[in-house]
Protein backbone atom coordinates (compact mmCIF):
# COMPACT_ATOMS: atom_id res chain seq x y z
CA UNK A 1 0.00 0.00 0.00
CA UNK A 2 2.82 2.10 0.70
CA UNK A 3 4.27 2.21 -2.83
CA UNK A 4 0.61 2.90 -4.57
CA UNK A 5 0.25 5.85 -1.65
CA UNK A 6 3.71 7.05 -3.16
CA UNK A 7 2.74 6.48 -7.13
CA UNK A 8 -0.52 8.73 -5.74
CA UNK A 9 0.86 11.49 -3.59
CA UNK A 10 3.50 11.71 -6.68
CA UNK A 11 0.61 11.85 -9.40
CA UNK A 12 -1.35 14.45 -7.50
CA UNK A 13 1.62 16.77 -6.76
CA UNK A 14 2.55 16.80 -10.59
CA UNK A 15 -1.16 17.80 -11.62
CA UNK A 16 -1.78 20.04 -8.75
CA UNK A 17 -4.88 18.18 -7.30
CA UNK A 18 -6.10 18.04 -4.30
CA UNK A 19 -7.95 14.75 -2.46
CA UNK A 20 -10.77 13.75 -0.12
CA UNK A 21 -11.60 10.87 1.66
CA UNK A 22 -15.29 9.70 3.62
CA UNK A 23 -15.00 6.53 4.93
CA UNK A 24 -17.08 4.45 7.17
CA UNK A 25 -15.98 0.57 7.58
CA UNK A 26 -12.33 1.52 7.24
CA UNK A 27 -12.27 3.70 10.28
CA UNK A 28 -10.11 6.40 8.85
CA UNK A 29 -7.56 3.77 7.85
CA UNK A 30 -7.46 5.40 4.36
CA UNK A 31 -6.93 8.52 5.21
CA UNK A 32 -4.08 7.05 7.67
CA UNK A 33 -2.50 5.47 4.76
CA UNK A 34 -1.97 8.60 2.62
CA UNK A 35 -1.06 10.49 5.53
CA UNK A 36 1.30 8.35 6.74
CA UNK A 37 3.50 9.23 3.35
CA UNK A 38 5.74 12.48 3.13
CA UNK A 39 4.62 14.87 0.84
CA UNK A 40 0.42 14.25 1.76
CA UNK A 41 -0.26 17.66 2.98
CA UNK A 42 0.00 18.96 -0.24
CA UNK A 43 -2.33 16.56 -1.84
CA UNK A 44 -4.98 15.79 1.26
CA UNK A 45 -7.40 18.26 2.60
CA UNK A 46 -9.88 16.58 4.76
CA UNK A 47 -10.43 12.88 5.90
CA UNK A 48 -14.10 12.57 7.23
CA UNK A 49 -15.01 9.05 9.65
CA UNK A 50 -18.73 8.84 9.32
CA UNK A 51 -18.95 5.45 10.80
CA UNK A 52 -22.68 5.91 12.49
CA UNK A 53 -25.98 6.36 10.04
CA UNK A 54 -25.86 9.79 12.27
CA UNK A 55 -22.77 11.23 10.87
CA UNK A 56 -23.35 10.37 7.73
CA UNK A 57 -27.20 11.97 8.05
CA UNK A 58 -25.16 15.12 10.20
CA UNK A 59 -21.94 15.57 8.33
CA UNK A 60 -22.52 13.94 4.84
CA UNK A 61 -25.78 15.25 4.64
CA UNK A 62 -27.07 11.76 3.10
CA UNK A 63 -30.28 12.01 2.78
CA UNK A 64 -32.38 9.96 6.00
CA UNK A 65 -34.75 8.17 3.27
CA UNK A 66 -31.77 7.25 1.58
CA UNK A 67 -30.16 5.16 4.27
CA UNK A 68 -33.49 4.23 5.73
CA UNK A 69 -34.63 2.73 1.94
CA UNK A 70 -30.99 1.08 1.30
CA UNK A 71 -29.51 1.28 3.88
CA UNK A 72 -25.75 3.01 5.00
CA UNK A 73 -23.80 -0.31 2.78
CA UNK A 74 -25.58 0.98 -0.81
CA UNK A 75 -24.77 1.96 -3.87
CA UNK A 76 -26.87 4.80 -2.94
CA UNK A 77 -25.68 5.33 0.30
CA UNK A 78 -21.73 5.45 -1.05
CA UNK A 79 -22.69 7.95 -4.31
CA UNK A 80 -24.63 10.43 -1.37
CA UNK A 81 -21.39 10.57 0.88
CA UNK A 82 -19.47 11.16 -2.07
CA UNK A 83 -21.16 13.88 -3.61
CA UNK A 84 -21.46 15.79 -0.63
CA UNK A 85 -17.96 14.86 0.25
CA UNK A 86 -16.92 16.97 -3.05
CA UNK A 87 -18.87 20.07 -2.17
CA UNK A 88 -17.27 19.90 1.73
CA UNK A 89 -13.88 19.39 0.94
CA UNK A 90 -13.95 21.24 -2.60
CA UNK A 91 -11.42 18.83 -3.81
CA UNK A 92 -10.62 17.81 -7.33
CA UNK A 93 -10.76 14.15 -6.13
CA UNK A 94 -13.34 12.71 -3.44
CA UNK A 95 -13.61 8.72 -2.33
CA UNK A 96 -16.35 7.44 -0.09
CA UNK A 97 -16.43 4.02 1.45
CA UNK A 98 -19.38 2.42 3.24
CA UNK A 99 -19.14 -1.50 4.00
CA UNK A 100 -19.71 -4.00 6.78
CA UNK A 101 -16.25 -5.03 8.04
CA UNK A 102 -17.71 -7.57 10.26
CA UNK A 103 -17.59 -9.24 12.47
CA UNK A 104 -21.10 -7.73 13.15
CA UNK A 105 -23.33 -11.08 12.57
CA UNK A 106 -26.22 -9.07 13.77
CA UNK A 107 -25.86 -6.37 10.76
CA UNK A 108 -24.96 -8.99 7.68
CA UNK A 109 -27.50 -10.94 6.32
CA UNK A 110 -27.60 -13.14 2.73
CA UNK A 111 -28.08 -10.03 0.80
CA UNK A 112 -25.45 -7.91 2.87
CA UNK A 113 -22.68 -10.22 4.10
CA UNK A 114 -19.64 -9.29 5.85
CA UNK A 115 -16.84 -8.19 3.15
CA UNK A 116 -19.61 -6.44 1.23
CA UNK A 117 -18.12 -2.96 0.25
CA UNK A 118 -18.81 -0.18 -1.74
CA UNK A 119 -16.26 2.59 -2.77
CA UNK A 120 -17.35 5.88 -4.69
CA UNK A 121 -14.41 8.03 -6.65
CA UNK A 122 -15.60 11.52 -8.25
CA UNK A 123 -12.74 13.63 -10.31
CA UNK A 124 -14.53 16.29 -12.17
CA UNK A 125 -17.96 15.22 -13.24
CA UNK A 126 -16.55 11.43 -13.72
CA UNK A 127 -18.69 9.22 -10.78
CA UNK A 128 -17.57 5.72 -10.14
CA UNK A 129 -18.97 3.81 -7.60
CA UNK A 130 -17.81 0.43 -7.34
CA UNK A 131 -19.48 -3.16 -5.13
CA UNK A 132 -16.71 -5.65 -3.93
CA UNK A 133 -17.58 -8.59 -1.95
CA UNK A 134 -14.30 -8.77 0.21
CA UNK A 135 -12.79 -12.49 1.49
CA UNK A 136 -14.48 -12.68 5.19
CA UNK A 137 -10.53 -13.04 6.92
CA UNK A 138 -11.57 -11.15 9.40
CA UNK A 139 -12.48 -7.24 10.54
CA UNK A 140 -8.57 -5.97 9.48
CA UNK A 141 -8.52 -7.69 6.19
CA UNK A 142 -11.59 -6.47 4.71
CA UNK A 143 -10.30 -2.56 5.90
CA UNK A 144 -6.87 -3.40 4.33
CA UNK A 145 -8.54 -4.89 1.05
CA UNK A 146 -10.67 -1.87 1.12
CA UNK A 147 -8.17 0.31 1.04
CA UNK A 148 -5.69 -1.41 -0.88
CA UNK A 149 -8.76 -0.80 -3.63
CA UNK A 150 -9.51 2.50 -2.95
CA UNK A 151 -5.76 3.30 -4.10
CA UNK A 152 -6.12 1.58 -6.89
CA UNK A 153 -8.96 3.33 -7.87
CA UNK A 154 -7.84 6.69 -7.78
CA UNK A 155 -5.10 5.69 -9.54
CA UNK A 156 -6.68 4.51 -12.42
CA UNK A 157 -8.48 7.88 -12.37
CA UNK A 158 -5.18 9.80 -12.26
CA UNK A 159 -3.81 8.26 -15.22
Amino acid sequence: MKKLSQKIIKLLTKKKLKISFAESCTGGLLSNTITSIKGSSKIFTLGLVTYSDESKIKLLKVPKDIIKKYGAVSQETCLAMLNNLNKIGKTNIAVSITGIAGPRPKGATKKKPVGLVYIGIKKANKIKVDKYLFKNKGRSYIQKAAVNKSLKMILSILK
